[in-house]
């Protein structure tokens, strides 16, 4: 496994002086518990901060059209599990992962672990460079074109209002969104949403926050309606 790092270190377009920074970025909590060694629970509370930041500039400096509210919409479309998820797929992560024996016996491309790896990587290589520019053109060579489409999109119905729109052509009917599981330590919660409709259970979906995990059950309730 750690000889193979330098093609990761290719795929992403950087060298680590230090390898165990990288290591830890791409080690889950559950090998983590069973050799004894860090996780990248806090390599991503960093790293998600980072993203923000350097999103954030990216949106001020560029799209002087929209407003605070129309950033932060467009900041939470483009800078989201979806999308960390496909930068991890592109720069195939899942082939570095340390995972756990328990991990591995279910699903090594779970989207939630693979975009939390993203933000672990983008953390371990502004403290081994100490060069934010360096960090800010990785992010942005992977994330500006997400930036570009959400911007265009601003003001679009979400997903919720969208389900409720279809169900509702022929009648009131009663909607219900109910969060049926919640993991992970306070700062890395994972959340499991159901929506149902009139007692009829439609869909459920996962999301780093309520919203998101009911946003998430509600695309997939209109994707098994069409």
């Amino acid at each position: 496994m750690e000889n193979n790092l330098s093609s990761l270190e290719n795929n992403i377009g950087y060298t680590f002086n230090n390898k165990q920074l990288l290591k830890t970025a791409l080690t889950h909590t559950s090998y983590a518990y069973e050799n004894k060694v860090k996780s990248y629970e806090r390599l991503e509370y960093l790293g998600d901060s980072i993203l923000e930041f350097i999103s954030s500039k990216y949106l001020f400096e560029n799209f002087e059209h929209l407003t605070e509210g129309e950033m932060t919409k467009v900041r939470a479309s483009a800078v989201c599990e979806d999308s960390l998820y496909e930068v991890a797929l592109k720069h195939n992560f899942s082939d570095f992962l340390y995972l756990g024996k328990s991990e591995k016996s279910t699903n090594t491309n779970k989207k939630a672990i693979l975009a939390d790896v993203v933000e672990a990587v983008i953390a371990a290589m502004y403290l081994d460079s100490k060069n934010l520019n360096i960090v800010e053109n990785f992010i942005l060579e992977n994330i500006k074109n997400q930036i570009e489409i959400a911007s265009k999109n601003i003001g679009k119905k979400d997903y919720k209002t969208v389900l409720q729109e279809k169900l509702q052509e022929n009648g009131e009917v009663q909607i219900k969104y109910t969060i049926i599981k919640e993991e992970g330590p306070d700062h890395n919660k994972s959340f499991t949403a159901e929506v149902e409709c009139n007692g009829e259970k439609l869909a459920i979906g996962e999301g780093r926050s309520k919203k998101k995990a009911e946003m998430e059950a509600a695309r997939k309730a209109i994707k098994n309606l069409k």
